[in-house]
């Protein structure tokens, strides 16, 4: 594994209110990558990964990524790296 896959290669955490593929392309944007970046690793087209990105910020009340990731780094269990 090279160093710059680490966040593609991380098991995705549940969290409630996402479904699996809501919750893998969360962990990738809280890792700081692109939609295009999420789209080509989970082999989706970028409208579809913005549409799983909006339906992300409805479920978490959110309305930019930076909110989204802030909302989602507060409910990582307590044991889990940031």
């Amino acid at each position: 594994m090279r160093v710059d896959d680490a966040g593609f290669n991380a098991e995705p955490r549940v969290v409630t209110g996402l479904s699996r593929r809501e919750t893998e392309v969360m962990e990738l944007i809280a890792n700081g990558h692109s939609n295009g970046e999420i789209a080509r690793h989970l082999f989706l087209s970028e409208k579809t990964v913005k549409n799983h990105v909006n339906r992300i910020y409805a479920k978490l009340g959110v309305d930019s990524r930076m909110t989204a990731i802030d909302v989602w780094l507060e409910q990582a269990p307590r044991d889990t790296p940031r």
